[in-house]
């Protein structure tokens, strides 16, 4: 069975799980969207500031992004928890980049094998921001990672950050869309945001199988 496969029936247990959770115990009572929504709004235009600098950090201490973007969807809805994620996310990116190239080239060089940064090198110089927009929109590649990697290559900080934030957008949308919807579904409520979510996941999942055979053939 293949890496993404277990990807969807892992995501297709999760959403099992929490219909199974909300029937039993009714905690879906207890998490209001739009309780969760007002909290988050008492800190008014410190609320969203707070949680975009939060996750511009993320990418910067490798720490996972995704629990950050389900967060993201649950508080903020579909529109503006896409809008945020895309702000950290794209920042965060951009401040690791920039790190590797002008402070911490030996430091980032001693995580990434001489041969494996080599060869990105080389595919950036051969490639440009195509390069970097095809790590970006496919799942495939380590992302916190990358962002280190791209600023020890030769690609311009301006495509870097143009092609990451636009290639990032599908998979950001996608988890978002589904996460908003979550609290819902844990109250039993199966709305229009989780088919589509569920079903943006699925086709962001399955990017890097076509990819693959794309590639091969």
């Amino acid at each position: 069975m293949s890496r993404n496969s277990i990807k969807i029936l892992a995501l297709a247990a999760f959403i099992i799980g929490i219909f199974i959770i909300a029937r039993h115990t009714g905690v879906g009572d207890y998490l209001e969207q739009e309780r969760l929504r007002a909290w988050i709004g008492g800190f008014g235009v410190w609320g969203p500031v707070v949680y975009i600098v939060v996750f511009c950090a993320a990418p910067v201490l490798m720490l996972p992004g995704l629990p950050l973007t389900i967060i993201g969807g649950v508080l903020f809805g579909p529109l503006w928890g896409s809008v945020y994620v895309m702000t950290g996310a794209t920042i965060g990116a951009c401040a690791a980049f920039l790190f590797a190239r002008y402070m911490g080239r030996k430091w980032v060089a001693t995580i990434i094998k001489d041969t494996r940064l080599d060869s990105l090198d080389a595919q950036v110089k051969q490639h440009g921001w195509k390069l970097v927009a095809i790590t970006r929109l496919i799942p495939l590649f380590p992302f916190n990672l990358l962002n280190y990697a791209f600023g020890l290559t030769s690609v311009k900080f301006s495509h870097y950050a143009a092609a990451s934030f636009f290639f990032m957008i599908p998979g950001a949308v996608a988890y978002v869309v589904f996460s908003s919807s979550l609290l819902d579904a844990m109250k039993g409520r199966v709305s229009a945001e989780l088919v589509i979510g569920i079903i943006l996941v699925i086709i962001v999942s399955l990017a890097p199988l076509v990819y693959k055979r794309i590639k091969k053939g």
